[in-house]
Formats: C-alpha cells, structure tokens, sequence
C-alpha cells in the first residue's frame, strides 16, 4: 500500500508532490490567521461605528470589507489549486497500488475477492487518505499557527466560572475539552472498525453469489441466496444500533462544545475587560485550536471505514506474498 514512497519512480510525485501540499496548506493556514486578525480588527471598528456615531467614515469601513474580500480571493484560490492538484497525488498514489497488483495478477487472482480488493478498496483507499490526510495536514498546521495565538490572547483570560484563577485558561479549556472529547468518542466508537469490516466481507459474499448467478441460476436459489441475505441485513443492523449511541455521544459532544468558550469568557465578558472585536477574534482562535485538536472525533467515521479497507488490502497483500512464495518454491 505504501511502496508509493520507497519507489523511485514514483518520487517526483510522491515526494515532490507531497511538498507541494505541505507548503500550499501553510500558506492557507497563514491566511487564516490574517483572516482572525481582521475579525478583531473590524468588530472593534463595528462596535465603535456603533457606540459612536461618525467616529468611522463609510470609506473606512468599506475598505475592511474590501480587505477581507482579498485575503478570501487569495484562499478561495489556493484551496481550489491543492484540492485539484491533491486528486492528481492521491490517484497516481492508487495507480502505483494497481500497477503492483497487475504485474503480479497471475497470483492474485487465485485469492478470493481479488477484482473486488484491487478495483474497489484501492478507489476507496485513494479517495478516503485524499480526504484524511489533507485534514490531518491542515489540523496539524492550524494548531501549530494558532496556538501561540490563542496563548497571546489568553493572557486577559485568567479566570474561569466555578474554578477561579487560571492563566492562559482558553489554551487549557481548548486541549482539555477536545481531548476528552476524543477518547470519548473513541470508547464510544471502539467497535465500528470491526463492524464495517465484517460488513464488508458479507457484502462480498453476498455479491459474489450474484455474480455467479447470472452463469448458473444453482447459484442463487432462495435458500443459498436468502441465507447471505439474512447475514447482510443482521450485520448492518448491529451497525445500526451501535451507531445510534455513537451518534448520541458525538452530537451531543459538539453541540455542547459551541458554547464552551462564551462560558469560559464569562467572567471577562460580565466585567467589561475586553471588546467585541477581542471577543471575536479569541472565539475564532479558540475554535480553530480546538477543531484541530478535535480532528479523530469529527472524523472517526470515516477512519473507521478507512481502518477496514487497509485491513482488506493488508490482508490481501499478505496472501499475494504467500502466493508467490508457494509459487517460487513450486517453480
């Protein structure tokens, strides 16, 4: 799965389009700490239009909107550039997958469910770390830009309701909550890696008696074809069951957490310390630290789908290496 970045020829993309990522995805994260900055700046602008009548021209406060819109342009841009060209990446890392599987064809396709693993796990393998691993990418960044922020801005945030004195508090509140939060829903989740898999392998037993069927009617007669059934429908209904307390425990995770950093704040806020364009721009800070720090938690279910293609594919690998183990002794 992985010889994409020990082969040579592969390097121009695997490293050097691996690079490309790394530097376009910082790039976007530093104009998203422009972007927070311009929140303080123009809420504080927006409350003081407010509070003070003709203290800001209509020209001033035009050119904030102005500002903003060039450094959204500028995202906008470079969003849509990686995006298109992290497609291009992750399909050459899935070609270099299905070239191996081809040249070793003759072995692999003695395992059982070979078409399915090389045709269908590599598309979804490809298409699920293009989505992953640009989203592990951009958190591991946002954190490392914001952080440092969040930890400036909290030097006002010294108290919390119901604990008292803290320093630098939203920094502590952010990593706490967002990792409880994730072995929360680890705990919660612990099974649906397992489930997926098994749904898998019954989906495949299921369709492979289609396929046969349509060459010897034997195939699916209703006992053999309604059995398979019957063991596709249980399973995804113990998926089913066990996603709804999943579910319960995510949402109610992340609802709970939208007002985590207004509660945080309360003491400052109710004293009149700090401004709204303050406000906004640590609420933004915060939100992001967090979001990062919460990657594994908003993104569980599709690791859980992702854990058991990479279990297929690993097995299937493992069988090919027998194969052609059994095959060179053979010979």
């Amino acid at each position: 799965m992985f010889r994409f970045f020990f082969s040579k020829s592969w390097f121009p993309w695997s490293i050097g389009g691996s690079f490309f990522i790394l530097i376009s995805t910082w790039y976007q994260v530093q104009l998203d700490v422009k972007i927070n900055e311009w929140f303080g700046e123009f809420y504080d602008t927006l409350q003081k239009a407010l509070t003070t009548p003709n203290s800001v021209t209509e020209a001033e406060f035009i050119a904030y909107l102005f500002t903003f819109a060039k450094i959204a342009a500028l995202w906008i841009f470079i969003s849509v550039i990686t995006g298109f060209f992290t497609s291009h990446w992750t399909f050459r890392w899935r070609t270099s997958m299905a070239d191996y599987y081809h040249k070793n064809w003759s072995k692999a396709r003695l395992i059982e469910g070979a078409s399915q693993r090389v045709q269908e796990d590599t598309l979804k393998f490809a298409r699920i770390m293009e989505g992953l691993g640009v989203g592990l990418l951009e958190s591991l960044m946002t954190l490392v830009a914001f952080t440092p922020i969040l930890w400036g801005l909290s030097k006002q945030i010294d108290k919390l309701p119901w604990i008292g004195q803290v320093d630098h508090a939203l920094v502590w509140v952010a990593i706490l909550s967002a990792l409880g939060g994730t072995v929360l829903l680890v705990i919660a989740g612990i099974k649906l890696p397992g489930i997926e898999y098994d749904i898998q392998k019954e989906e495949a037993a299921y369709r492979k008696e289609l396929v046969l069927g349509e060459d010897d009617p034997i195939r699916t007669a209703p006992a053999t074809i309604g059995q398979l059934y019957s063991r596709v429908r249980t399973i995804h209904y113990k998926m089913y069951f066990h996603y709804l307390y999943f579910n319960v425990v995510k949402w109610s995770y992340l609802q709970g957490m939208v007002i985590v950093p207004y509660l945080a704040l309360a003491p400052t806020i109710v004293t009149g310390a700090i401004t709204l364009g303050f406000v906004q721009q640590i609420t933004r800070a915060f939100g992001k630290v967090e979001a990062s720090l919460q990657y594994f938690v908003r993104s569980w279910p599709v690791i859980v789908e992702l854990i058991s293609v990479w279990r297929r594919l690993r097995e299937f690998e493992s069988k090919l290496e027998s194969n052609k183990t059994t095959i060179e002794k053979a010979q």
